[in-house]
This record gives C-alpha cells, sequence and structure tokens, in this order.
C-alpha cells in the first residue's frame, strides 16, 4: 500500500504519532511518503520505504505572505499522482484536511483516499475561531474517514461537526522497544543525587499545559523532601518558567534540559511524571512515561483519564489544584512499595492497551477499507 502522510515537523504529540506511524507501516511493506514543510522531528535516520518531500516555498514581492498552504495541496496533488497513493493520511485538521481536499480536487483521475486524524486544539481552540471554522469544517466533512486520538476528543468533535466523515476512535500509541524500564545510573546522577527524588515534565511550554503549575507542584514537593525536577522541552512560556523558579530560588534543584529528539531515557532515570495541562486530547507523553515504569500525576481533564488508570498507574486532581497534586506526588515518593507497585502497573498498561502494533493494525484496517469499498467521497 502506498501511503502519504502529513503534520507537523515540530515538537508536539500530533507530528510525533504521525512519523512514528508513518516509520511502523514502512516497516510492514508499505511505501510511506511525508509531504511536509520540514522534515520531522522524530524521523531521525534513513529508514527503508520512507521518502520526504518537503516544500519549497517561493516567495513573490506581490504577495504579503508566502503561499504555503496553497503550495502544500499542490505538492500533495504531485505527490499522489507521481506515485499513485492510495491513501493521503493528515494529522491535524488545519491545514492539512483543507489542502488534502484541495490536492483530490487536482487529481480527480486518481482516487486517493483522505484520512484526517484530529489531535486536539484544532478541534477544541482552532474551530471556536468564526475564521476558521468553516474551512476546518470543509476539511473534515469531506474527508473519507476521519479518526480522533480518544473518546473524549471524538464527543467534542461530533459536537462542532455534526456532518463529519464516519469517526473512529484509534489511541495513540508507544513502541515497547523504545518505551520500557532501563536503569540508567550514569545518566541518572547527572540529575539527582542517590537521595533525591527526580520529578520529570516533557512539553511544549505552551500556556495550556500549565508548566507554571508544575513548578508551583514542586516547590511543595522540594519542601517536604530532597528532590530535583528535570524540565524537558521549549516553547512561549519557557521566560516566565524561568523567572518563577528564580523567584522560588529553586534554581540549583531545576534542571532546564531544552528540545530532546531522545527523551526515553529520560523517562527511564525518573521517579515521577507531572502534567497539570489545562486540557488534554489525550496525553501522549503520560503514556510514553508510564511505559518506562513511571508513575503519573496529572490533572483529570480530556483524554488523560484514557491513559491514566486513577490510583492504579497514577493520581489525577482537578485543573490547577496544586496542593492536591502534590500530595498525591509525596504519597508516592515517600512510599516506595507503593510506587514500585504503580510503576509496574503503568508499564503494563502502556504496553497492553497501547502497544504500536494493534494501532498501527488497526489504522490499516481503515486504509484497507476505504481502498476496498468503491469511489472515495
Amino acid at each position: 500500500m502506498r501511503i502519504g502522510i502529513s503534520c507537523y515537523p515540530t515538537i508536539g504529540g500530533s507530528g510525533a504519532v504521525a512519523t512514528e506511524l508513518g516509520k511502523a507501516l514502512a516497516r510492514r511493506g508499505c511505501e510511506v511518503h511525508f509531504i511536509v514543510t520540514d522534515v520531522p522531528f522524530r524521523l531521525g535516520e534513513f529508514h527503508r520505504n520512507v521518502f520526504v518531500h518537503a516544500l519549497d516555498i517561493i516567495s513573490y514581492p506581490v504577495l504579503r505572505t508566502p503561499p504555503a498552504d496553497l503550495a502544500l495541496a499542490a505538492l500533495m496533488a504531485r505527490v499522489v499522482r507521481e506515485h499513485r497513493l492510495d491513501v493521503l493520511h493528515v494529522h491535524y485538521a488545519l491545514p492539512f484536511a483543507a489542502c488534502a481536499f484541495l490536492a483530490k480536487q487536482l487529481v480527480p483521475e486518481h482516487p486517493v483516499r483522505v484520512v484526517t486524524t484530529v489531535h486536539g486544539t484544532d478541534v477544541t481552540v482552532l474551530s471556536q475561531d468564526r475564521t476558521l471554522y468553516d474551512v476546518i469544517r470543509l476539511g473534515v466533512e469531506r474527508s473519507d474517514a476521519l479518526t480522533a486520538v480518544s473518546y473524549s476528543l471524538a464527543e467534542q468533535t461530533s459536537a462542532w461537526f455534526p456532518a463529519h466523515a464516519p469517526l473512529h476512535v484509534i489511541h495513540n500509541f508507544v513502541d515497547p522497544a523504545v518505551f520500557h524500564p532501563q536503569p540508567q545510573p550514569a545518566l541518572r546522577q547527572l540529575f539527582a543525587g542517590p537521595e533525591e527524588a527526580l520529578c520529570l515534565h516533557v512539553s511544549n511550554f505552551r500556556r495550556v499545559k500549565r508548566v507554571m503549575d508544575v513548578v508551583e507542584v514542586f516547590a511543595l514537593i522540594r519542601r517536604a523532601r530532597p528532590a530535583k525536577l528535570l524540565l524537558v522541552g521549549e516553547g512561549p512560556d519557557l521566560p516566565d518558567v524561568r523567572a518563577r523558579v528564580q523567584a522560588l530560588d529553586l534554581e540549583r534543584d531545576v534542571v532546564f534540559a531544552g528540545r530532546q529528539d531522545q527523551v526515553a531515557p529520560l523517562y527511564q532515570v525518573s521517579d515521577l511524571f507531572l502534567l497539570p495541562s489545562e486540557h488534554e486530547s489525550f496525553g501522549l507523553v503520560a503514556l510514553e512515561a508510564m511505559a518506562c515504569g513511571v508513575p503519573v500525576v496529572a490533572s483529570r481533564t480530556g483524554g488523560i483519564p484514557e491513559v491514566v488508570a486513577d490510583g492504579i498507574t497514577g493520581f489525577l486532581a482537578p485543573v490547577g489544584d496544586v496542593a492536591a497534586m502534590a500530595a498525591a506526588a509525596l504519597q508516592l515518593l515517600n512510599q516506595p512499595s507503593q510506587r514500585s507497585a504503580f510503576a509496574q502497573a503503568a508499564c503494563e498498561r502502556a504496553h497492553r492497551l497501547f502497544h504500536i502494533d494493534s494501532k498501527v493494525r488497526e489504522y490499516l484496517r481503515l486504509y484497507e477499507q476505504l481502498c476496498t469499498r468503491g469511489e472515495p467521497g
């Protein structure tokens, strides 16, 4: 099967999932074409059966901004035509679903099927912008199939787009070959001493991630016991987070690791993962932490309860309840036997329910159903 994939190349769950899906499909013999504005950050080295078609945008003096979305649609159409793609799978409704719709109009002679996966803010935030809603609706409703990464997001998508294409829930996934418990004593000692707990947070430091709450939770943990906090990622809230760490006199206990492409070892050396987000459509970083045997303390919001089993693989608290999250974190950190039991349960749940192989099979079944039921919509 020949499959095109479009996604954002930058740090974020949608791009990570799309890239890992593409690599997994290629390992199963599919011919995978990434049609992107830049090489996805998780693509890494050469992969057999994987091809990258990166957009080269030319600026024209008459245009105030380069026509990136139109150029992407044209590139999609060219790749569909030249490589006779069976499926064009776009991750994130804006702009990719709309671009895919336009690409189909440009190649009416080739019946490519369009699958759109919504990942969260493309539905929960951008669709609330009246200037964008109709464009998003066009892409969503004219896709041949629509998938959501959680039941929570599927419900929201149905509320915003009641006339959408058939909707399938296919959860995000984790690769146990990469994300699994593994002692890393030399790496751990770079961040924390033998008596110190190591807390971890990974995100793109946007407002919705409430990274400031991570710092406040850690401040309460640090008052009660020796601990370090490892912050991984970068984004618009990073300067404010740095300032808050300084104001709380936590500079010696907080490590800003910046962007890291290889995050599995950082999960593996951590004792606890903190995710106090305002909203998460799924919570991929929580899943990755669990797969590495790390309990999660997170907000009870969006799709996180579908990932984290409250009281079994971690604890959930209301959004913004810093005190409750700190208390839950200290309960786990101060009771090694309970933390060990949660760690084992977290790893087992992640590998059993969200294994990459089972999710890739679900996507392949969907592709095959679309390609065998006649002309696409």
